[in-house]
């Protein structure tokens, strides 16, 4: 999982990453509910990928707020309304919320025609760190999007002082600055990664200060990993779900494309430490930001006490393994795996159950290279070699490496077809889907 040696081989950093597969005062209570709105804008815009100076021109999914990152409080439905300002048809796809077909890509959302418009109800039943991402059919088009990451609020306060959003992105760059999108040749293309839209970031904490921090590894196809060093790192929850809370060991978090982890930290250190955050792909270690300790007087003379996990969502505490629907699926591009271009929502499925029956799906990788497997819908459970219990955390995503083969298992809640997404490590492969049915 996360105690893998960081300064590893590229193989060996990709087998971190796959085993993370594997494996002020306090905030207050929101507000009384109120019906909540959310405008989206697919617009062309900039980022800046560097200190450069120059700013390649990419599509953009901005809010009314742009740059910011969209906080809305749990409960009650979300109106969504998206207006495509883009030359081409385009869709978002919402990453980790479960169960919600009207917002389902291709099956409850089609893409949104150029100059169209959409709106549709969200219920906000889950909290936690989600991705926005308008690149499921970016493939090979004209310039990259660029994510967006939203919160919904848990349901009673975290025991933090602040709460911050590192959305991390992965450019790929022209000798003469352009971007291009995934999908396409990057041969004489170098790699940039921002961090929300700028070249880095620098955090200023007090001492004894307890920062939350979400992670979201927004990449269209790298998986990173992450240190941050000096200081102890409590991860909280992945991919959108609270986890047994556990220590990262040597600060090292690795997350596969469209992943997210939420960390509590403690500073700790003494003031003016400066703790650097490093970024490693697989080819080259970066620095991508800062974590400070500040000169201030302490926040609190002592650390708070370690946080306790957070609050359920309502998934399952148990699976029943022995009753399960039990099907096979391989990773092979070959074995009815389409691109989203090609996708119909009457698309045969690739194994259905009934609502209310826990699945249990052996999925296997034959191909050259590690992929990058999501489930829709639903999250699940990675299950032990022997079948006989699972990781204590809940994933939608998961990496394979070649030759391998992962079991995992869900309860199967939400009626409808939902998407699933293979795709395996490399900027110019494809994006490439099926769907599962629910009944």
């Amino acid at each position: 999982m996360t105690n893998q040696d960081f300064s590893a081989s590229r193989r060996r950093v990709l087998g971190v990453l796959g085993g993370l597969a594997l494996a002020g005062g306090l905030r207050r209570p929101a507000a009384a509910q109120t019906r909540q709105g959310l405008s989206l804008r697919l617009r062309e815009g900039t980022v800046t990928p560097n200190a450069g100076g120059f700013a390649p021109a990419v599509w953009r999914l901005d809010t009314d707020s742009p740059g910011e990152t969209p906080r809305l409080r749990p409960g009650g439905d979300l109106a969504v309304e998206l207006a495509n300002e883009l030359p081409r048809p385009a869709m978002v796809n919402w990453l980790g919320m479960d169960g919600i077909a009207a917002a389902e890509a291709l099956t409850g959302q089609g893409p949104v025609a150029s100059g169209g418009n959409a709106a549709f109800a969200l219920p906000l039943r889950q909290s936690g760190t989600f991705l926005l991402s308008a690149q499921l059919m970016g493939d090979g088009a004209e310039r990259p999007f660029a994510p967006r990451a939203l919160i919904v609020e848990d349901s009673e306060p975290a025991a933090v002082d602040r709460d911050e959003v590192l959305l991390i992105a992965e450019w790929r760059l022209t000798a003469d600055g352009r971007a291009i999108a995934p999908g396409t040749d990057p041969q004489g293309t170098t790699a940039a990664y921002t961090v929300n839209e700028r070249p880095g970031i620098d955090l200023t904490a007090r001492l004894n200060e307890r920062l939350r921090l979400r992670i979201v590894n927004g990449g269209a196809r790298s998986p990173v990993g992450l240190r941050i060093a000096n200081h102890d790192v409590r991860v909280m929850a992945i991919d959108s779900q609270p986890a047994e809370p556990f220590m990262a060991r040597d600060g090292q978090l690795v997350l596969p494309p469209g992943s997210r982890i939420d960390v509590f930290i403690d500073a700790t250190r003494a003031a003016g430490t400066v703790s650097p955050i490093v970024l490693h792909d697989g080819t080259t270690p970066r620095t991508i930001g800062r974590l400070i300790t500040s000169s201030e007087p302490p926040l609190r003379p002592a650390p708070l006490p370690p946080a306790p996990a957070l609050p359920l969502s309502g998934l399952p505490l148990r699976l029943d393994l022995q009753t399960a629907v039990r099907a096979d699926l391989s990773l092979d591009p070959k074995a009815q795996w389409i691109t989203p271009a090609a996708f119909s929502a009457t698309s045969v499925p690739a194994f259905s159950a009934r609502r209310g029956r826990t699945v249990v799906v052996t999925i296997t990788n034959p191909g050259a290279g590690p992929t990058v497997f999501r489930l829709h819908g639903h999250h699940f459970r990675l299950l032990d070699r022997l079948d006989d219990g699972w990781k204590p955390f809940w994933l939608d995503t998961l990496m394979l490496d070649r030759g391998q083969t992962q079991r995992i298992a869900f309860a199967a809640e939400h009626a409808g077809r939902w998407l699933m997404e293979a795709t395996a490590l490399g900027w110019a492969a494809p994006k490439l889907v099926r769907c599962y049915a629910v009944e």
